[in-house]
């Protein structure tokens, strides 16, 4: 809308309500200095659901400029109001002021005007949100009765408030077809095992018709992982999202990633001496570990990075025992190490000094209790800190978590705010390769 070189206005963007400012004399109304008069009224309007604001009483506060106060003379009093000071407006008798200027004018019309948008939408944005949540919750409610008894998880009302608290909500609103990504959600929960392990593409391609609809980064995964979580306490507890399918016995991928080994194998394997082996996930699953002999050291060393590995591959003579996770170690390969100690193997596992190490170590101290931390302590990372590294990198505290093998570690990290790596330690975690025993190894209290 614009006003007219004649000073009349109409409304073919259908601003304000029944186009009740169609043909008014809006001219002095839309001036500048009135335009705080309109705002507060716009805002009520919101607020009330009330695009019209021709009923009932309404107080607004008059700004400091005196030019401002002076626009509305006539209008709404007299004599200009004082700065500062409410003002209650009756707007019935306002509306009939405002129609001498158009038959059909209200205060919320030339508020619309002024603005340049229509009023009272978020209540009825609000309405229409109620509505569309809770056809959805209805839906929910028919699919998870719909589950077969024998379902690992059965996600019940309760959960709907916590899918609000997460977000998952929302994400589900923006989808183009929100009935249809929750109802898919529900045949993925349909699908998942009872006592075997699935695949994630062929569950994906049972439940979706399509292997990738579960990959990483869609939104079917995160609504299946979110309904998991309120479903089960231990289901979404990870914040990995490969530890949390795994929870639901749900593989990734069989085929990728795993373990890499020196010098460990599982029972009947033969491997020629010093020869570097990777253990998939499948294989992890089903390993049954054989015990050390008698004469043998126990120790079997856990480590993170591949070059601890290739350095260890070139500079220890004889038999090594070395895992390496290769990043975050997932609850497949965390229970594999599990049942290699409870094999009769000791674990010493270490990782680099930063957010993604600790939690590693963390991880699999909880996983195997008589574990024990392989120079992981406050000395160790202050003697692994690069005295001047070419680009410093920066630590994330927040998610740094705690030490309990070494309390002090913490801190030293927090203060410093750098992190270090395995490979600032290579000399001396060969030297205790070689010795197949873990100097300066430090025990939490209450593991031996």
């Amino acid at each position: 809308m614009s006003p007219t070189a004649s000073g009349r206005a109409d409304c073919p963007q259908q601003l304000c309500h029944n186009g009740a400012c169609r043909n008014a004399d809006l001219t002095t109304l839309l001036s500048p200095d009135v335009r705080w008069l309109w705002e507060q009224i716009a805002r009520r309007a919101d607020q009330r659901g009330d695009a019209a604001m021709d009923s009932r009483t309404i107080t607004v506060t008059p700004p400091d400029a005196s030019a401002q106060r002076a626009a509305v003379v006539g209008l709404l009093a007299p004599r200009p109001l004082p700065a500062g000071r409410t003002h209650r407006i009756d707007l019935q008798r306002f509306t009939h002021a405002l129609q001498r200027r158009g038959p059909h004018l209200t205060p919320g019309a030339v508020a619309a005007q002024s603005l340049g948008r229509s009023l009272a939408h978020r209540v009825a944005d609000k309405a229409r949100l109620t509505a569309r949540l809770t056809t959805l919750q209805h839906l929910r409610s028919r699919l998870a009765r719909a589950l077969p008894p024998t379902a690992p998880l059965r996600p019940d009302d309760t959960g709907w408030d916590s899918l609000r608290r997460r977000g998952s909500l929302a994400r589900l609103l923006q989808h183009p077809n929100p009935e249809r990504l929750l109802t898919t959600a529900f045949a993925v929960l349909h699908q998942l095992p009872v006592s075997a392990r699935a695949d994630r593409r062929l569950l994906a391609h049972a439940a979706a018709g399509n292997p990738h609809a579960l990959d990483a980064g869609t939104e079917l995964a995160a609504l299946v992982l979110a309904e998991a979580a309120t479903a089960r306490a231990d289901a979404g507890a990870s914040t990995s999202a490969r530890d949390a399918w795994d929870r639901l016995g749900v593989d990734l991928d069989t085929f990728t990633g795993g373990l890499l080994t020196l010098g460990v194998h599982p029972t009947g394997w033969h491997i020629p001496p010093g020869q570097p082996n990777v253990l998939i996930p499948w294989v992890l699953h089903r390993a049954v570990w054989p015990a050390p002999w008698h004469s043998e050291d126990r120790w079997v060393f856990l480590t993170e990075n591949p070059s601890v590995a290739a350095a260890a591959l070139n500079g220890v003579p004889g038999t090594v025992r070395l895992l390496c996770t290769v990043g975050t170690p997932s609850r497949t390969e965390l229970d594999a190490v599990a049942r290699l100690a409870a094999a009769g193997w000791r674990i010493a596992v270490r990782a680099d000094f930063d957010c993604a190490g600790v939690a590693l170590v963390r991880a699999v101290l909880a996983t195997v209790p008589q574990a024990v931390v392989w120079r992981m302590t406050a000395a160790d990372y202050t003697a692994s800190l690069h005295p001047e590294p070419f680009e410093p990198g920066v630590l994330d505290a927040d998610c740094l978590g705690e030490t309990p093998w070494d309390p002090a570690l913490a801190t030293a990290m927090r203060a410093s705010g750098r992190p270090a790596y395995e490979e600032a330690l290579i000399e001396e975690l060969l030297a205790d390769l070689r010795r197949a025993y873990p100097s300066w190894r430090c025990e939490v209290s209450g593991h031996s």
